[in-house]
This record gives C-alpha cells, sequence and structure tokens, in this order.
C-alpha cells in the first residue's frame, strides 16, 4: 500500500501560523513533515505549534523530488513549500510518479490564500529594500519635497491614461500613483520628532471615509448622489470648524476656497469652488459665461459653470479639444 505526498503551500503574504483546517488536518496526520530549511516562516510556524519538521537542506529539484516520491512510497508525507515556491519541483515530482506503476497519491494543499490587497505588503516591502542600507542610492537622498513633482506628474499621467482609455496603461499609471503614496510614507517613517508610516496614512483615510458616509456605517439616511453630496459638504464643514477651533479659529478665510492648495490648475479650482457652491445650495444656472463687459475671467468661470451643469469636466473637455487642435492642424 502506498502511501500519499502533499505539498503544503502557503501564502508568503499572511502569517505563516494561519493555516486552513484542512493543512493542519494533513499535517496531524502524517509520518513524516519535511522542508527544505527550518528557518523557513511556514516550517517554524509548524514547529511553534508543536509539530517536528525534518530540514532536507538545498538540494535540486530532481534529486528532491525523488526523495519525495520514494518516502512517500511507504508513509504519508508533507513537504512545506518553501517561501520561493521551490522552482521545478512539481514538474519533477510530476515527471517521478509517471515512470512508477503504483505511484503515491500526490496533491496540493492550500495552507492559505491572499486576501485582497495582499500585493500591497510586496509594495510595502519592497519599498523598504530600496530605502534601507544597502538599498538604492537614489532613493535613500530624497525627501518628501524632493518627491512632489513626481506626485504631481504621476497624478496628471493617471489622468491622461484614464481619458486613454486604455487599461493597461491606467494600471501602469495608477501603480506609479500608488508608489509615490508608498515612498512618502516611507520617508515618513524616519522623522525624529513626528514620524508615520504607511499604516498611519491608510488608517487617516480609513477613518475619514467611515466619518463621511454615515449612510453607509452608520445611521446616516442619504440615498441619493444629491444627497450623498450634501451631507458630506455638511460633514466637511463640522471638521472644518472644529479643526478651526482648536487651532484659534480661520477668521476671514473663506470656506469655498479652504483647503484648495494655490497649485491647483484654474480650471480644477472653479470646478472644486462651483461643486461646494452648488451643493450650498447654489444654481449654477446664474453663473453666466456672457462676457459682453469684457470680464473674461467671470465668462470663463461661467463655461466651467455650464459643463459642470451637463455633468462633465472643463478641464477635461479642454484638454481633449487642446489634443483634437493639436492633431487637425499638426
Amino acid at each position: 500500500m502506498t502511501g500519499r505526498l502533499a505539498l503544503l503551500a502557503g501564502s508568503p503574504r499572511i502569517a505563516p501560523g494561519l493555516l486552513t483546517r484542512a493543512a493542519w488536518q494533513v499535517l496531524e496526520g502524517a509520518d513524516a513533515v519535511l522542508a527544505r530549511d527550518e528557518d523557513e516562516p511556514l516550517a517554524h510556524a509548524i514547529e511553534e505549534a508543536g509539530l517536528p519538521v525534518r530540514p532536507v537542506g538545498a538540494t535540486a529539484a530532481p534529486e528532491l523530488a525523488r526523495a519525495l516520491v520514494a518516502q512517500a512510497a511507504a508513509e504519508d508525507v508533507v513537504w512545506v513549500v518553501s517561501a520561493d515556491g521551490d522552482p521545478g519541483l512539481t514538474d519533477a515530482i510530476a515527471s517521478e510518479v509517471t515512470r512508477l506503476s503504483e505511484p503515491p497519491e500526490v496533491e496540493v494543499v492550500v495552507g492559505s490564500w491572499d486576501v485582497p490587497g495582499a500585493r500591497l505588503l510586496d509594495l510595502v516591502a519592497v519599498m523598504d529594500r530600496l530605502r534601507s542600507p544597502g538599498g538604492c542610492p537614489w532613493d535613500a537622498e530624497q525627501t518628501h519635497e524632493s518627491l512632489v513633482r513626481y506626485l504631481i506628474e504621476e497624478a496628471h499621467e493617471a489622468a491622461e491614461a484614464i481619458e486613454s482609455g486604455d487599461r493597461d496603461h491606467m494600471v501602469e499609471e495608477l501603480g506609479d500613483v500608488l508608489l509615490q503614496v508608498a515612498f512618502q510614507s516611507r520617508v515618513g517613517e524616519e522623522h525624529p520628532e513626528a514620524p508615520f508610516d504607511i499604516d498611519d496614512v491608510a488608517g487617516a483615510i480609513v477613518e475619514k471615509l467611515l466619518r463621511r458616509h454615515p449612510h453607509v456605517f452608520a445611521e446616516g439616511t442619504a440615498s441619493t448622489p444629491e444627497e450623498v453630496e450634501g451631507e458630506w459638504e455638511r460633514i466637511k464643514a463640522r471638521e472644518r470648524a472644529e479643526k478651526g477651533s482648536h487651532a484659534g479659529g480661520e477668521a476671514g478665510h473663506d470656506p469655498l476656497l479652504h483647503g484648495i492648495p494655490a497649485s491647483l490648475p484654474s480650471l480644477l479650482a472653479a470646478e472644486k469652488v462651483l461643486s461646494r457652491w452648488e451643493r450650498g445650495g447654489g444654481d449654477l444656472a446664474t453663473v453666466t459665461a456672457d462676457d459682453g463687459d469684457g470680464d473674461l475671467g467671470r465668462a470663463l468661470l461661467g463655461l466651467v459653470a455650464r459643463a459642470r451643469e451637463r455633468g462633465e469636466s472643463a478641464d477635461g473637455l479642454l484638454r481633449a479639444a487642446v489634443r483634437d487642435f493639436a492633431a487637425d492642424t499638426g
């Protein structure tokens, strides 16, 4: 009677001891648990749980496959897959099994799966490696201030990719924006007095989303996009008032301009101001685009209002018009 060979694989992004019930059942029923190295995270977690793991050392895939299949001919064996996935091992085992008249049963047991967002952990790890001693000299010398230009550039490139409709390009450019968040957060860890890390950044936005969506996470009653936008503005106004009182107030500060950076492109700033004004009860139809009195600035603002009434972005429309103009006249 032949035994069984189980290849126990777990996600390197999940804590090694967090295994499925099926994985623990296979481990507890095995006659032998083998691993390449006892310091492998998953093997170490299994030993910590009280199950002995025998290390076999660095062995080439064909030789290891022969040894595993031979041992599984007489007993139940679990091979703890290494963090690198043991390249070539499954193919070598398949080759060994096919030449036997009575091969042992071979199965892959998944001990843990990646959860959504697990690759973000890889990004954090890679960024830490680049920034740490022995990493990249260029990355190591960057500061919050030196990285600002890249954050702005990548945001604009992501916007252009989205407008292009090219899905692969969107993935690439959004990844570049995400890198800037991870990079700034990694730099933030090194501040001597007020450090912050990626968890602080993620935690802050999670708390803000929870506060500003009471209709989802609390007892809010907003049920339409318009009601949601109105509630959003009221919550933001309360937050601004609280911050102002804690800081001694912001007397004379125009609430329509609060928090809008001076460097924001003027069309985007206009859209944001008009959005706030409309949510506060303003009527976009009263913002005229008539430049009969020569006030071109007011006329431009009126065009932005007309675009918003139509559910369009004046900034996006102008960028598209510039591209069309360049194509037609170039």
